[in-house]
Order: C-alpha cells, then sequence, then structure tokens
C-alpha cells in the first residue's frame, strides 16, 4: 500500500514514524511538502517528498492531508477531479467532510463549480492530538457513508501507529473531540504549571517542583488507565478524613473549579463548531483569511 502525506509537518513526521515501527517500508511512503527544510527532515527518515504535486502522485492508495486548515483548499486544488478510488484521510482540524468531498470532486480551474456539485465521498476525517508525536495520543475518526469497510481499516491502522482510536457516527462529534482531547493536553499542561508553581511557593527548587509535578501526573493517570476503578473513586481513596488531600479537595471546591473547567471544555467545543461554520462559510464563498 502507497501513501501520500500532503504536508510533511510534525504530525505526518509522527505518523510516518509510527507506520515505519510497525513494519511499514519507507520506500511507500512519499511526502508533498513546500519547505525545503522539512523535506530534509523527511528524507533523514527515509521518506521521498517534492515541493510540489505531480500526476505520478495519484498512484497512491491512501492521501493523507496533514497541511493547516486554512491552506486545505490550495493544497488540495492539484487534485480536484482527479482522483478514482483513493482513500482521503484528513488531520485538518475543522474543515468539514462535506466541504472537502466538494473541493475535491470539483476541476482544477474553478471547483466547485456545478449548481448541484458532484462530491469525493471516500473520505475519512480525523482528529489526532499531540501526545501523536510520542505515539501516545488518541484519534477521533469519522468516515462518510461512502467509505468501505477495508477503507474504514486502513484508516484506523494508519491513525492507529501514534496511538488509540475511536470511531464515530456523528461528524459533529468531532468538535468534542477537538474539544476534550484535541485540546486536553493544554489542560494537562496547565495543572501541571499549577503543582509546580505551588511546589515552588512552598519551598521547592525549580527542578524539583518540575520532577515531582510531572511524576505525579505520569503515575495518576497510569494508575488510573491500568486499573478498573472510576478516578472519582480513586481520588477518594487518596482523601482521608480530615487529612490534607480532603483540605486542598474543599479548597478548590470552594471555588466551583471543576464546574469552571467543565464549562471550559464546553467553551472549546462551541468555538470548535464555530470555525467549522466559518470555514464552510469561506469554501462556500471562495474564501480563504486566516483563522
Amino acid at each position: 500500500m502507497n501513501i501520500l502525506f500532503v504536508g510533511g509537518g510534525n504530525m505526518c513526521q509522527a505518523i510516518i514514524g509510527g507506520l515505519v515501527a510497525q513494519g511499514t517500508a519507507a520506500s511507500s511512503l512519499q511526502a508533498i511538502e513546500p519547505l525545503a527544510e522539512t523535506r530534509a527532515v523527511l528524507a533523514r527518515q527515509g521518506i521521498a517528498s517534492a515541493g510540489e504535486f505531480h500526476d505520478a502522485d495519484l498512484a497512491a492508495d491512501v492521501i493523507v492531508l496533514a497541511v493547516k486548515p486554512q491552506m486545505m483548499k490550495n493544497a488540495v486544488a492539484p487534485l480536484a477531479g482527479k482522483l478514482v478510488a483513493q482513500l482521503v484521510v484528513s488531520i485538518a482540524a475543522g474543515v468539514r467532510t462535506a466541504d472537502l468531498a466538494q473541493w475535491l470532486a470539483g476541476t482544477a480551474a474553478g471547483f466547485p463549480s456545478a449548481a448541484e456539485p458532484v462530491t469525493y465521498a471516500n473520505i475519512v476525517r480525523a482528529m489526532p492530538n499531540t501526545p501523536a508525536l510520542i505515539r501516545a495520543g488518541i484519534t477521533g475518526l469519522y468516515a462518510m457513508p461512502g467509505v468501505g469497510a477495508n477503507a474504514r481499516i486502513t484508516a484506523e491502522t494508519l491513525l492507529g501507529a501514534v496511538g488509540k482510536t475511536a470511531w464515530f457516527a456523528d461528524e459533529a462529534m468531532l468538535d468534542v473531540v477537538t474539544a476534550v482531547s484535541g485540546s486536553g493536553p493544554a489542560y494537562v499542561f496547565y495543572f501541571i504549571e499549577a503543582l509546580e508553581q505551588a511546589g515552588r511557593e512552598l519551598g521547592f527548587d525549580e527542578h524539583t517542583a518540575r520532577q515531582f509535578a510531572l511524576q505525579t501526573f505520569l503515575g495518576g493517570a497510569r494508575l488510573a488507565a491500568d486499573g478498573n476503578e472510576s478516578p472519582a473513586a480513586l481520588r477518594q481513596r487518596v482523601t482521608s478524613k480530615h487529612g490534607t488531600t480532603e483540605r486542598a479537595i474543599e479548597t478548590v471546591e470552594s471555588q466551583d473549579l471543576k464546574r469552571h473547567f467543565v464549562e471550559g471544555v464546553k467553551a472549546a467545543c462551541q468555538r470548535s463548531r464555530e470555525l467549522g461554520d466559518e470555514m464552510s462559510r469561506d469554501a462556500a464563498a471562495g474564501g480563504s483569511r486566516k483563522k
């Protein structure tokens, strides 16, 4: 199976690294990447790349779209109207499959052009997160109705190279994936920052504060992942009556921290939906303003 990556940045490199580690031949992978520096990085991974698309690239069985959302329409223009049965996997946040399907089916000169444009339906939309860079990510997947079982397996294998995967029957749920896991690493880093700061203010030096904060999060996450108990049950087990943990939890609960955090994640989900709407409007108007 030959795979073409459109865009050779960090996520592309992460997926390539995962695939090669699982036994995929580097010779079956190639990329289109305009930046020479990034092509040099790919070359060190043994991946052939070019600065622009050539019709010979259509020989790929799978095309992975790994460009920024605002660049997507221009990036797929060389493919418009030329695909036959290739599986297209998009990992661009906010670009909905309906828009991508029209762009890919249009004509290279000015797509989509028909009053009722034809669409290209063999598309899977994926939302990975940054821990994919160390093959510890999780990816939400949505397949258009025209995607067959074998193609779904291919997409799952592709993203499974960098972590766990989960399918959703409703594309709108990828906005929830974006809010929970796409933005989620930033929430973790935020709380690590806070725990570090508390350690420093209580007397730790910077190195010790970082070490204790990181290992506490790593150990806590592993304990939750490896066991059968819910996070709430694990928290209750650590929280002794009238103890130190209870005092800490009572203090943050008095500020309604959990509710505020949940509202923050919901706000992220709403923003994801708004960005998707904006991208669709721009697509319909032929716009390309940066988000």
